[in-house]
């Protein structure tokens, strides 16, 4: 929901990773025979892991930047390759731009994606996007009524991890639409943080939300502490404005 869908990848794409792990095995056991095998079993575990640790760090980094267009950037070669492109391209830009807060971007994508089965097919990630959007535009009941669709919805068929994943976001989203509302449940903070740790697209939109909570429960510093550090948002974004009137109910 907060990346866009992979391609599926060749058969022949597989071999280098598992000829790594076939060395990996040999090398782990010819290193507890003679530990001086343990330098090369090292290095090969560091060929393995080491590029997708540093892939994802720098993704991690650019997601939490802010830069919406870098972020569309680093999609490009993906979403070229996607399957129905006149649909799914222009709504996962819809979801980048919604989790930035760059309200008419968003809506003017959404606009060009082409209505078919594939546009059908993806109400999980409208319902994702829309609920941002009604929240942002102030159509707080929208948003909590989509929201409350999201959180409905069957869970993917998915390892552990990734549902629960996907569950901390839906009930993030929840949380974002009554925080804006100003309806916030005694959990809401709560759920908003995990959100924003479990994906970094959406992190400053969901420590946003908390920092409203924070405010309208009377706790001003730590609204202060949960923006503190976010990027400097363009005039595009909403969040420009949520961090000034943020920072003057801080101080007052």
């Amino acid at each position: 929901m907060s990346e866009p869908t992979k391609t599926r990848a060749r058969p022949t794409s597989v071999f280098p990773l598992l000829a790594l792990v076939a060395c990996a095995a040999l090398a782990a056991q010819m290193a507890f025979r003679d530990p001086r095998f343990l330098v090369p079993f090292a290095a090969i575990v560091a060929l393995t892991v080491l590029p997708a640790f540093l892939a994802r760090r720098r993704m991690r980094r650019l997601l939490m930047s802010g830069d919406v267009k870098r972020v569309l950037g680093s999609w490009q070669g993906t979403l070229d390759r996607i399957t129905y492109p006149e649909s799914m391209a222009p709504l996962m830009a819809a979801t980048a731009y919604a989790a930035y807060g760059w309200i008419e971007a968003a809506r003017n994508a959404l606009a060009r994606s082409v209505k078919g089965p594939a546009w059908e097919a993806a109400i999980e990630q409208r319902l994702f996007v829309e609920a941002l959007l009604d929240t942002f535009e102030g159509d707080r009941g929208a948003a909590i009524e989509k929201a409350r669709a999201l959180e409905s919805m069957p869970m993917p068929v998915s390892g552990p991890l990734a549902r629960k994943r996907v569950a901390r976001l839906r009930k993030g989203v929840a949380a974002l639409a009554r925080a804006f509302a100003h309806e916030s449940l005694a959990s809401d903070r709560k759920l908003l943080e995990r959100a924003a740790s479990a994906s970094p697209l959406v992190h400053w939109a969901m420590r946003y939300a908390a920092a409203v909570v924070a405010v309208d429960s009377g706790r001003s510093a730590d609204a202060r502490d949960l923006i503190f550090g976010a990027p400097e948002w363009p005039q595009e974004s909403a969040f420009r404005a949520y961090h000034e009137e943020l920072l003057a109910r801080v101080q007052a």
